[in-house]
């Protein structure tokens, strides 16, 4: 078995405001909208790479009972090249900022912001790794 593709999904009531959010903050494309599911994508960068992103509505009969509930136990992450000037932008839009921008032990300048949903979304920058991270062989972690 090969994994083709692998993007989260978010459980919402809120499909317009959620779609809107990763469009006007993130540079998310919309590729389908419906009244049950919306996905988002990004434009191909340079090497052909594409991030993706899908808003299903919580209360659709796809979506069985148990499950339908606010998102929680999970955190977005994006890595974007200036996290400054999103956090710019993101107070200018009145999104809910958790944390500003601060730089973080393992190489990252990070703010946490909530979404229409109050999910947890990580949005960082690249930065310098600490010495004693580095010294961890944490390559894993990749711009």
């Amino acid at each position: 078995m090969a994994l083709r593709r692998a993007f989260p999904t978010i459980l919402s009531d809120r499909l317009p405001e959620t779609r809107d959010f990763y469009v006007r903050l993130l540079g998310f494309e919309v590729a389908f909208d419906s009244d049950f599911y919306v996905a988002l994508r990004t434009p191909e960068d340079d090497d052909g790479a594409v991030c993706e992103l899908g808003v299903w509505a919580v209360g659709h009969e796809m979506v069985p009972p148990p499950y339908r509930a606010d998102p929680a136990g999970i955190v977005l992450t994006f890595v974007v090249d200036d996290v400054d000037a999103l956090h710019v932008e993101a107070r200018r839009q009145q999104i809910p900022v958790v944390a500003p921008p601060r730089d973080q032990f393992y190489g990252r300048r990070r703010m946490l912001l909530t979404d229409p949903n109050g999910l947890l979304v990580d949005v960082s920058s690249p930065s310098t790794p600490s010495p004693e991270f580095r010294s961890m062989g944490a390559g894993v972690l990749r711009d």
